[in-house]
């Protein structure tokens, strides 16, 4: 697989802990480069990583969760030409599990925004749901 890269946006609200914002991205994603940017209410959380390795912990979630297929649906819902785009429920990831939201009005503390950038894109997401290892 190709050089890939993950961007992750999420907002951090008023009421909720930007440590336990990171801690739910990082139980999905694993360690990745955070910074916060403040925003009139709240922040907003932007991760990046680059490399496969960048996926590897939520690939063996789905795996684990045995949630591939259902995974697949979503991924290619959101294949772009050079991008996956999908958002995870905030809370679920908290917990270390996947949940897979729309953008508005699903979660009400927001997703996680994720893309995956690659030249590839399609192969990013028949490695990340396989249904062999």
């Amino acid at each position: 697989m190709e050089e890939v890269s993950v961007h992750i946006e999420v907002e951090v609200n008023p009421t909720e802990s930007e440590q336990k914002v990171k801690e739910a991205v990082e139980k999905i994603f694993g360690t990745m480069n955070m910074q916060t940017k403040p925003l009139h209410k709240g922040g907003l959380l932007l991760a990046e990583a680059t490399g496969k390795e960048a996926l590897a912990k939520f690939h063996n979630i789905l795996q684990r969760e045995h949630i591939r297929a259902a995974a697949r649906a979503v991924l290619l819902q959101g294949l772009e030409r050079t991008s996956v785009n999908f958002c995870l429920n905030k809370q679920v990831a908290y917990a270390g599990h996947v949940s897979f939201s729309q953008e508005v009005a699903e979660s009400p503390l927001g997703p996680i925004k994720v893309k995956i950038k690659s030249e590839n894109p399609r192969q990013v997401v028949d490695w990340l749901t396989a249904m062999n290892p």
